[in-house]
């Protein structure tokens, strides 16, 4: 094979194989660890109720890679009074349970829509493992703001917004 006719093949095949390769960094801009500033639920009546007060607890991770972990926690969650994590009160273990948010999977970006889906894989929740969890986003800056369509949570159905702040 003469030389032009390799180089030829060769970017031929480049193309081919380049054009093949699935790209995770849809939303490059996602990527990165975030700190949880407000969850908020917003009710059908039009009332905004902030979830675990002024100050929840959270961290949001999105990797290059297409995975994701998302952790929520109510700061002021009661410690057990056993130092036995498998020997709480059912009521302590309830509230723990009702405290706490997490779940972890893949992630994919509907730039369009400005819709983020986690793909659930691992979650507290069992409901949600096998699920796809659509967020619309809006990004300003270091800024991040997760919305979530209605949901069923304690006996009503609202929407929650979730914002964020990129950690350095």
């Amino acid at each position: 094979m003469r030389k032009s006719q390799l180089a030829l093949t060769v970017g031929v095949l480049c193309v081919v194989v380049t054009s093949a390769v699935p790209v995770k960094s849809e939303a490059p801009s996602l990527v990165g660890s975030w700190r949880l500033i407000s969850f908020e639920e917003r009710t059908t009546d039009g009332g905004v109720i902030p979830v675990w007060g002024a100050s929840p607890g959270g961290r949001l991770i999105y990797d290059a890679g297409g995975r994701m972990s998302v952790q929520l926690m109510n700061p002021r969650r009661p410690t057990f009074a056993s130092p036995d994590r498998l020997g709480g009160t059912v009521d302590e273990v309830r509230e723990a349970y009702q405290g706490y948010l997490a779940y972890y999977g893949t992630y994919s970006v509907d730039l369009a829509a400005r819709v983020v889906i986690h793909h659930v894989e691992g979650a507290l929740y069992p409901n949600d493992i096998g699920t796809d969890l659509r967020r619309s986003f809006q990004l300003n800056g270091r800024r991040l703001r997760l919305s979530t369509p209605p949901i069923l949570r304690g006996g009503r159905t609202s929407t929650f917004d979730l914002n964020w702040e990129r950690e350095q």
